[in-house]
């Protein structure tokens, strides 16, 4: 079941980390700036698109669901061991800038938890037994 949907996730990294690496460059960087979170979006709006469309079998998508569960924490993970003291030390554009990232995310959490979600109350009625 978890083989199914590496060939994606791959396709996706490697786009990803493409994509970063051209982002880098066109800032003047030889870094790749972003490709991981770009690779994680493209996957998730690759299997949405699938799904919509009803291209995807289901031991696919379960592989799917498999290698994204797993994906998540791997950019967590990547992302925490960023050094923090030399974002720092490189000066206040750091510290602002991700602040005001936190602060989006904070402020845009209730707005995409609304895109297409159920009202909690719905599911807890549906579960509760009559």
């Amino acid at each position: 079941m978890a083989i199914y949907g590496t060939a994606l996730l791959s396709i996706c990294l490697l786009i990803g980390l493409a994509v970063g690496r051209l982002l880098g460059w066109a800032v003047g960087l030889d870094k790749n700036i972003g490709g991981v979170g770009i690779a994680m979006l493209l996957l998730i709006l690759l299997c949405d698109r699938l799904q919509k469309s009803g291209r995807i079998e289901p031991p696919t998508e379960r592989g799917i669901a498999f290698w994204s569960s797993i994906y998540i924490p791997i950019v967590v993970a990547m992302a925490a061991s960023q050094n923090v003291m030399a974002a720092v030390s490189g000066g206040w554009i750091a510290i602002v800038a991700g602040t005001l990232s936190v602060i989006a995310c904070f402020a845009l959490v209730p707005i995409i938890s609304r895109i297409g979600g159920t009202n909690p109350e719905d599911v807890e009625a549906e579960n509760t037994p009559s």
